[in-house]
């Protein structure tokens, strides 16, 4: 999947035999067994893998000076990746569906669609219920991600977690085969299983987004950065673990929207041609493949067991790094929760003998709380992004309907956007990145998420535009959607949302894909389900705040709706910009802090190892 590595970026597992990335079972099983005790009720992690042994620590002149390298992908990381092709071409796929179910009329009384009746639909409840059903939608999908880190951190782990996930998300989608069976119809309580429907599956998606992403990069094993050989140079180079993540993220988003792209396109023109039930009907039989992928290869995982309640702990320790620095002056209470002894004064090492009860961890998970809560605060501004990109399930789709289709579905142009991704996922991969590393141009996780900003707001500039000239050109001037049920087109081909569409595509590269890495690999490793989550979370703000938007997603007013959008995803990027340089400025000192020996709380959790 990753294709060929580029020049400065070769796979360091096969490059020399001293390192070893323990990308197989037996060395993760070995390193767990050797390692692992209980002290004083708390679990022990080893402090560093086999993998952080190899070569040596590097210097900050080798920081500022050595090229830098990725290791190799873990095979079952791939394994990991097709069950996430299979969620998302169920997800995806049921999402483009539903606009035109809600918003469009049946259009014969049979439940069939075929070409010469024009635009499928079921329910004819108008764009304004179909947007704000799509909004709901996204909304609980990224709201239930917090409930899936806590069943995982605290009770089942992420691979079980996984397993609940999917039994959830079948059963949505057998609701909505339901809805959408011709005498339900008929009997014109369709929305009743529709609705469940949604939020069924919307519940198995939350409590598997959270712990999937986590679970395909935990199978990486090497945490540190550390200087080897370059086997293509023979020079000194940096085995950036860092890299090698970004590259899985990458190829696991690839994956995402490969199984995207078949979802839509096979689905959208099934429930022209068929029906919707039969389009709901594939990722049911998809989903099928998913359990038994992952049981096949259930002991070849690595798999971090439940950790107990570590958030109770992280909350605590926040709490009494607050005592005593509020006042009632806002500008001494900044200062004072700015300060550089905020986290040193609660260190248990500066605590001693004061430290309270619940204090079982070192200093160490100090530090990585610290750096998860930061990578929290880095996602603030992450909603003004996400409302670009919701528009393309409902109000981009909707645009696509008053333009020219020439017999292609409306709701199949927006596999435009899988399109790009998979397209450019590989050229960035092999080429962009690799060429800014050797201009020494250091891309960090903070520059991509704004130049993604940017890039979504100019996506948004290109619909506001196009919508401009739909008004300007339907027969119906700036009440194009009646002219759409007319079956009275604007006259101007629907291919021109490419443009946003691609835009939007490379902003993900950028902004989504960064999100998911930078959740990962700045939280604690006991709480990266969680700050995961919180990732997802901001995505279901995003639709919260969307909702506003509701009154402006119909005529005569979706040019405003575009252009209050890209304004939103431009100021959104600049204020991300300017809040989290200091962090940006912290890369590399974040990435080499120490590993902690804390793991979680012994109590009703076995002390299981990564074999489960």
């Amino acid at each position: 999947m990753a294709g060929a590595a580029a020049q400065n970026q070769p796979d360091l597992a096969m490059s020399h035999e001293p390192t070893v990335i323990t990308t197989t079972y037996e060395a993760n099983e070995k390193a767990a067994l050797e390692t692992r005790r209980s002290i004083n009720g708390s679990l022990i992690a080893p402090v560093e893998f086999e993998a952080d042994l190899e070569g040596e620590e590097p210097t900050p002149e080798d920081l500022e000076t050595l090229p830098r390298i990725s290791g190799k992908i873990p095979w079952m990381a791939y394994t990991i990746a097709f069950v996430e092709l299979s969620e998302r071409f169920g997800y995806y796929g049921c999402q483009a569906l539903y606009t035109n179910f809600v918003q469009q009329p049946r259009p014969s009384a049979t439940g069939a669609n075929p070409a010469a009746e024009g635009k499928a639909g079921a329910l004819g409840m108008g764009q304004r219920a179909s947007t704000g059903i799509s909004t709901f939608n996204s909304f609980w999908a990224y709201t239930t991600p917090i409930l899936g880190a806590i069943i995982a951190d605290e009770y089942w782990g992420r691979f079980n977690t996984i397993f609940f996930a999917i039994a959830f998300s079948i059963v949505g989608h057998i609701l909505l085969i339901i809805s959408a069976l011709p005498s339900v119809l008929d009997s014109g309580k369709a929305i009743a299983p529709f609705i469940i429907g949604v939020i069924t599956l919307g519940f198995g998606t939350g409590c598997f987004k959270a712990n999937v992403s986590p679970l395909i990069a935990e199978q990486y094993r090497q945490t540190k950065p550390r200087v080897v050989i370059d086997p293509k140079t023979g020079q000194r180079a940096i085995s950036d673990p860092t890299i090698t993540i970004s590259r899985i993220f990458l190829y696991f988003y690839m994956f995402v929207n490969v199984g995207s792209l078949f979802g839509q396109i096979s689905m959208v023109y099934v429930e022209k041609y068929v029906g919707f039930w039969c389009a709901w009907l594939l990722p049911t039989i998809m989903f099928c493949f998913c359990p038994l992928v992952l049981w096949f290869c259930r002991n070849r995982y690595h798999k971090s067991p439940p950790t107990g309640s570590v958030l109770v702990r992280a909350v605590k320790l926040l709490f009494l790094a607050q005592k005593g620095r509020w006042s009632v002056n806002p500008v001494r209470t900044r200062k004072n929760l700015k300060a550089e002894s905020f986290w040193e004064d609660v260190k248990p090492s500066h605590l001693g003998d004061r430290k309270p009860s619940w204090m079982l961890f070192d200093d160490a998970w100090v530090d990585q709380v610290a750096r998860g809560l930061r990578a929290c605060s880095c996602f603030t501004w992450i909603p003004l992004y996400w409302l670009s990109y919701n528009q393309m399930t409902g109000n981009l789709t909707s645009q696509a309907a008053t333009m020219r289709l020439n017999g292609v579905p409306n709701d199949v142009i927006n596999n435009l956007n899988p399109i790009s991704l998979v397209i450019f996922i590989p050229i960035v991969d092999n080429f962009l990145y690799p060429a800014l590393r050797k201009a020494h141009i250091h891309f960090t996780p903070i520059k991509r998420i704004t130049v993604g900003f940017v890039l979504a707001s100019l996506a948004m500039v290109a619909a506001a535009v196009t919508q401009y000239y739909i008004y300007k050109l339907s027969p119906c001037g700036n009440q194009a959607n009646k002219c759409s049920e007319e079956d009275k087109p604007a006259p101007i081909n629907v291919w021109v949302q490419s443009v946003p569409y691609i835009l939007i595509g490379f902003s993900e590269i950028f902004t989504s894909i960064t999100g998911l890495e930078y959740a990962f690999t700045k939280a604690p490793k006991n709480m990266r389900s969680l700050v995961t989550s919180y990732w997802h979370f901001m995505s279901a703000f995003s639709n919260a705040i969307g909702q506003a938007f509701t009154a402006l997603s119909e005529d005569p007013l979706l040019v405003w709706n575009y252009g209050i959008i890209a304004i939103l995803a431009l100021v959104g990027g600049a204020l991300f910009w300017f809040h989290q340089r200091p962090t940006d400025k912290k890369e590399d000192a974040l990435n080499m802090l120490p590993d902690s020996t804390y793991v979680g709380k012994e109590g009703r959790h076995s002390v299981s190892e990564d074999r489960v």
